[in-house]
């Protein structure tokens, strides 16, 4: 299927071939008939991609901080790859469309093939033949209401809840200042509501439109008929409530807004204008301040937005779902005409040449559309069903024979930041490597990693993927909730599996990939534990030498707090944060004390994520890991002491390391960059599946590590140790 898409860093716009989206679980895959280009929003972004670096770093200064906090938490150049790996990638573009639903995914009812339906999103709305759409950010189209009307559907929910955040009532007097398209269509909503409205826009024909739509009168914000006519409509009283629809960086509006407001107005901010506040002006008339967070409530929320999960309308009346509902029935009942705002139809092929039209003030717009074939092109396949692959039964364990001189090939299910960042940079130029598929549900991000990094073949067929004979290892690098349930069917379709951690989330999903090894006879195996690996560590294990009596081990996790919103967060779908982390520190422990834990201890003061762990091992050896989420940011994420018969290895956050004992032993205070340990652990892993030998880790202790690290929640829960038994 076609995309648009744009690359932040050179500014590129294109049409680009990718693969068709799966029709996951809670939604529906629709094929889009109109998209609308918002020309606010939109453009704002395409105009900043053309901007040179320093300025993209000047409009986006919230980035920049971001950057800055990485930059101390990892260092220079894993920051640099990260940023560069986000600036150099194809980005989607829209976020209103309308189009026909093609497949209904499991848990959706209230919708069924063929029905037309209006879609929002940023990631799921989407310029694009085809886009899958969780079922909160669809609604049905109302019988006989346009096509091209219902793709206003987003927009028209954003203006929608911007007015409902002024609360006009009958009779009252509003100023909307910025009359592109949020603002046109605010002005028709509270003219619906019974509010005269007053327009301000320095284009002419934007306030003729505007008075044509129902203002009572428009004008530039400088001119005098403006106040003239705000001062007859009130009385001289100024307006209830003030509208901002305006962009830029001119801070006229705001000041605008304080003179032209009555005493204890409300002041509704919507678009993206300057916001410094005349201090004087607000306070003496005691002015409400509102923000408009897009299309309502629900919005940024992805329990709501990604799970389906609704909030009830006893208490929120009005969610973004709702929103775009009701501003589909105003569109279908008349009371909203959005008909006199579209400037232009354009074909989905002329995409580019539509935004350089308008990026070039050539194409003078308030709503483009771009209307799409009504038919799918001659051979294009429709979104595969995921399905169990063919089983391989008994046997014992072993590596499928290959040639010596052929390399090997892996196909990689999940393409996000940690694939992209820490796994594929090292294997896209390895001898005796080739990249041979990239599987993803988003068409976009496998069609980008195909680009960066060589893929020959990019897909959203997981199961044609493993049923590839070609193929000899599968890495799953996607959201921790699907890793077990992934490793089960590769290890079942009999390829070698590398997936991040963890390997599971709970007892059930990790009985359930040790059944598909004993099923199978299929044990090639390895978990992302790269920590042990790392040169830094291996070194100061070597230095250390052997021990003899029982050794302590003290981890400090300094892991930060976590943006809101970070998918991290839902635990009750990806798990705890220890969960998805945990088993990194409790791996690197028990390989430092070569052993597996035989018990584990857990306490978390209450409220918060600060966690204790302390493993105990067959030798009283113990090792605590410290997880704590409250600390300083700018301190090193990771600080271990290994301490046994005398002797001390210190590790700093993988920056140096140190050994003291008889002798003492200081590694390098300047080092290139911190090495956690990917590179070295992804040549262990390709070396065992081009020659057959055992995986870089024994299963017993990836079963063992994952086992503990699912016990840490069960001791929080019980307020008792643990006990690891060993089952025969």
């Amino acid at each position: 299927m076609k995309q648009v898409v744009q690359n932040y860093k050179s500014g590129e716009l294109a049409v680009l071939d990718v693969p068709v989206p799966g029709c996951k679980p809670g939604g529906v895959l629709v094929r889009t008939a109109y998209s609308l280009i918002s020309t606010g929003t939109e453009l704002m972004k395409v105009s900043e991609a053309g901007m040179s670096m320093l300025g993209k770093a000047r409009s986006r200064p919230d980035q920049v901080a971001k950057v800055m906090q990485s930059v101390a938490t990892n260092g220079v150049p894993a920051t640099y790859r990260k940023v560069m790996g986000k600036l150099d990638s194809y980005t989607p573009l829209g976020y209103s469309l309308c189009g026909v639903v093609e497949q209904v995914g499991p848990g959706v009812d209230d919708v069924k093939v063929g029905d037309l339906v209006a879609c929002a999103g940023n990631e799921h709305a989407l310029h694009a033949e085809l886009n899958w759409v969780p079922k909160n950010l669809y609604a049905r189209v109302p019988e006989g209401l346009a096509p091209r009307h219902a793709a206003f559907g987003t927009v028209g929910s954003i203006a929608l809840q911007g007015v409902r955040q002024g609360e006009p009532q009958l009779g009252e007097v509003a100023l909307v200042i910025g009359l592109g398209l949020i603002g046109q269509l605010v002005v028709q909503l509270l003219v619906a509501s019974g509010v005269r409205v007053v327009g301000v826009d320095p284009d002419p024909a934007r306030c003729e439109l505007a008075e044509r739509l129902g203002a009572a009168a428009c004008g530039d914000p400088s001119s005098a008929a403006v106040e003239a006519a705000v001062a007859e409509l009130t009385d001289g009283h100024g307006v209830d409530q003030v509208y901002l629809a305006a962009g830029g960086s001119s801070n006229q509006p705001v000041e605008l807004a304080a003179r032209l407001c009555r005493d204890r107005g409300r002041v509704v901010d919507i678009g993206k204008c300057r916001l410094d506040l005349p201090w004087n002006a607000y306070y003496e008339k005691e002015l409400d301040v509102r923000f408009s967070r897009s299309y309502g409530p629900g919005r940024y929320d992805p329990e709501y937005e990604l799970e389906g999960r609704d909030y009830p309308i006893g208490y929120v009346r009005w969610t973004e779902r709702r929103n775009l509902a009701c501003f589909l029935d105003l569109l279908a009942r008349g009371r909203v005409d959005v008909d006199p705002l579209i400037s232009h139809i354009a074909d989905f092929d002329d995409a580019v040449e539509t935004y350089r039209r308008l990026k070039d003030g050539e194409l003078k717009a308030v709503a483009v559309l771009f209307r799409y074939p009504e038919q799918a092109e001659e051979g294009e396949a429709e979104a595969p069903a995921v399905a169990v692959p063919a089983v391989r039964r008994g046997g014992t364990p072993s590596a499928p024979a290959r040639p010596g001189n052929a390399p090997v090939r892996l196909a990689f299910v999940g393409a996000g930041n940690y694939a992209t960042s820490m796994l594929l940079p090292h294997l896209a130029e390895r001898e005796g490597v080739s990249l041979s598929t990239v599987v993803t549900t988003t068409a976009l991000s496998a069609a980008n990693a195909q680009r960066k990094f060589g893929f020959a073949r990019a897909t959203t067929d997981l199961d044609g993927v493993l049923g590839d004979p070609s193929i000899d290892a599968v890495f799953v690098v996607t959201r921790h909730s699907s890793h077990a349930e992934l490793t089960r069917k590769a290890l079942l379709a009999g390829k070698s599996v590398f997936v991040e951690k963890p390997l599971a989330l709970t007892e059930d999903e990790l009985a359930g990939v040790l059944a598909a090894v004993e099923e199978s006879g299929n044990d090639r195996l390895q978990v992302g534990f790269n920590r042990r690996f790392a040169p830094l560590l291996q070194e100061a294990r070597k230095r250390f030498g052997a021990r003899t009596g029982p050794a302590s081990l003290r981890y400090l996790v300094n892991a930060g707090r976590l943006q809101d919103g970070s998918w991290y967060l839902r635990q009750g779908t990806e798990g705890s944060r220890f969960a998805g982390e945990g088993g990194h520190f409790i791996d690197t422990a028990s390989w430092l004390l070569d052993a597996d834990p035989v018990s584990v201890y857990a306490v978390a003061p209450a409220g918060n994520e600060d966690l204790q762990v302390v493993l105990r091992y067959p030798d009283e050896s113990t090792a605590t890991i410290s997880y704590v989420t409250t600390g300083a940011p700018g301190f090193p994420k990771e600080t271990l002491d290994l301490v046994a018969d005398g002797k001390v290895l210190r590790l700093d956050d993988f920056v140096r390391a140190s050994v003291y004992g008889h002798k003492r032993w200081v590694s390098s205070r300047l080092p290139q960059a911190r090495d956690k340990g990917q590179n070295a652990e992804l040549a262990a892993f390709v070396k065992a599946v081009r020659t057959g030998g055992p995986m870089p880790v024994p299963l017993e202790s990836l079963v063992a590590t994952t086992a503990a690290t699912l016990a840490v929640q069960a001791g929080l829960a019980a307020g008792a140790p643990v006990t690891l038994a060993r089952t025969p």
